[in-house]
C-alpha cells in the first residue's frame, strides 16, 4: 500500500457569508489547494465533500459545477463535527487502496448565527432535564464539571484556555476573530452553561477547506516532495459500547480509543507530537482533550494550562490557530481546516505563529453521537 501526502492545501478566512451559497464557498476553497500545488481539478480522479447542513444536497457535485465537471466519482459524507476529518480519510483510504493516485477533499459549512443544539429527534420528556441540557453548551459543561468533581480543575482554568487560543488568532489572518480576551473578560462574560461563558464557546461561522491528496509514486512523478507532507495515521472511530451512566454523554472514549490506534499506525507516541489541532468546541472540551490524546496524564491537564505548555513556545503547543474559539468552527469543514494548519508548521510557512522545527503534528475533531476523527501528520522535506 502506497503512502499518502498532503500536497495542496488551503482554507478561507472564516467568517459570515450571507450573499454565498455553500457550494461557492466549497468551490473557492478547492480551487485555493489545487493552486497550491499547481494542479487542476481535470487531475483529480475522484472527490470527496464534507458538508453537514445540507446532506442530502449533493454539495460536492454542486462545488464541481462551478470548477470542472470531469466525471469523476464523487462521495458527500456527513459525520457531525468529524465531517470534514471524514472526508479527508474516505480521500486518504482510497489511494491507500490503489483505487487512485490524485482525490481532492473539501470541506464546507454555511452556519450563520446561534445556538449549536442537540442533533437528531425524540419524544417525550428528557431523562437528563427539561431545559437545555440537550443542547452542545450544556452537555460539554457537565463534561467540565466532571472532570472538576474528580480533578479539582477550576473556573479560572478553563477559561485560560479561551485567553490562549484568542491570543493565538491575533497571528492567524483566517481566524474569524483576531483579539485579546483577557482572563477577567473571559470569566465575567455572558454565562451560556456553566463554567462556560459565551467567550469559551465555539464561534460559529461560514467557511471551506480542502486538501489534494496524492500517492507516493504521484508525488514524485509530479516532483512535489519538497512541499508535500505525509499522512502518518488516519483513524476514524465510533462510541465502544460500555457499562456506564447514560444520562451524560461520553465524549471521551472514541478520542481515546483514535488516539491508542493512531499512534499505534503512525509508529509513534504523544511525546513525538510537537503541535495539535484539537476540538476545543467549547474551552471545557480542550482541558479534557489533553489527557484523551496522551498529552498528559489524567487530572493533570489543569497544571498543563496553567504551565503554559499547551501555548505557543510551550511544550505543546496545542490549537495554535486560534482553536475553534476563535478560529471558528464551520462543521463540514473544520477537519480539514485543522489538517491546512498543522501542514503549514510542517512546511514551516506559518509566519508569526509558526511551532519552530515541527516534525509531527496531530488534528483531532469529535462529533457527538459519535464520530472521532485524528490525523497525525510528518514533515518529510
Amino acid at each position: 500500500m502506497s503512502d499518502v501526502y498532503v500536497v495542496g492545501v488551503d482554507m478561507i478566512k472564516f467568517g459570515r457569508f450571507p450573499e454565498r451559497t455553500v457550494p461557492d464557498l466549497g468551490a473557492e476553497a478547492a480551487l485555493m489547494a489545487l493552486d497550491d500545488c499547481g494542479l487542476t481539478i481535470q487531475d483529480m480522479e475522484a472527490l470527496y465533500c464534507g458538508n453537514l447542513g445540507q446532506a442530502s444536497g449533493m454539495v460536492g457535485q454542486r462545488l464541481l459545477q462551478q470548477i470542472g465537471q470531469t466525471g469523476m466519482p464523487v462521495v458527500n459524507c456527513a459525520n457531525a463535527c468529524a465531517t470534514g476529518a471524514t472526508a479527508f480519510r474516505e480521500a486518504w483510504t482510497s489511494i491507500k487502496a490503489g483505487l487512485y493516485d490524485l482525490t481532492l477533499a473539501v470541506g464546507v459549512e454555511q452556519m450563520g448565527k446561534g445556538l449549536l443544539g442537540g442533533g437528531g429527534g425524540g419524544s417525550g420528556i428528557p431523562k437528563e432535564g427539561l431545559l437545555g441540557s440537550g443542547t452542545m453548551p450544556a452537555v460539554f459543561a457537565e463534561a467540565g464539571q466532571e472532570h472538576a468533581r474528580q480533578y479539582g480543575t477550576t473556573f479560572e482554568q478553563f477559561a485560560k484556555v479561551s485567553v490562549k487560543n484568542h491570543h493565538h488568532s491575533t497571528m492567524n489572518p483566517k481566524a474569524m476573530y483576531q483579539i485579546e480576551t483577557p482572563l477577567d473578560t473571559v470569566m465575567n462574560s455572558e454565562m451560556i452553561s456553566y463554567p462556560n461563558t459565551k467567550l469559551m464557546c465555539s464561534v460559529n461561522v461560514d467557511g471551506s477547506a480542502a486538501a489534494v491528496l496524492a500517492s507516493e509514486k504521484k508525488v514524485k512523478e509530479l516532483g512535489l516532495m519538497s512541499r508535500a507532507v505525509k499522512v502518518r495515521a488516519s483513524v476514524l472511530t465510533s462510541d465502544p459500547w460500555q457499562e456506564r451512566d447514560l444520562v451524560m454523554p461520553d465524549v471521551n472514549s472514541c478520542t481515546r480509543n483514535a488516539a491508542a490506534a493512531a499512534y499505534e499506525m503512525a509508529g509513534i507516541g504523544p511525546e513525538d507530537i510537537d503541535l495539535v489541532e484539537l476540538h476545543d468546541c467549547f474551552a471545557t472540551a480542550e482541558i479534557l482533550h489533553y489527557e484523551n490524546l496522551g498529552l498528559c496524564g489524567d487530572g493533570e491537564a489543569g497544571r498543563m494550562i496553567d504551565d503554559g505548555e499547551v501555548a505557543l513556545g510551550g511544550r505543546i503547543p496545542v490549537n495554535v490557530s486560534g482553536g475553534l474559539l476563535s478560529k471558528g468552527h464551520p462543521l463540514g469543514a473544520t477537519g480539514i481546516a485543522n489538517i491546512y494548519e498543522v501542514s503549514t508548521h510542517l512546511r514551516g510557512e506559518a509566519g508569526g505563529r509558526q511551532v519552530e522545527g515541527a516534525r509531527f503534528g496531530m488534528t483531532h475533531v469529535i462529533g457527538l453521537g459519535s464520530a472521532c476523527g485524528i490525523h497525525i501528520l510528518e514533515k518529510v522535506a
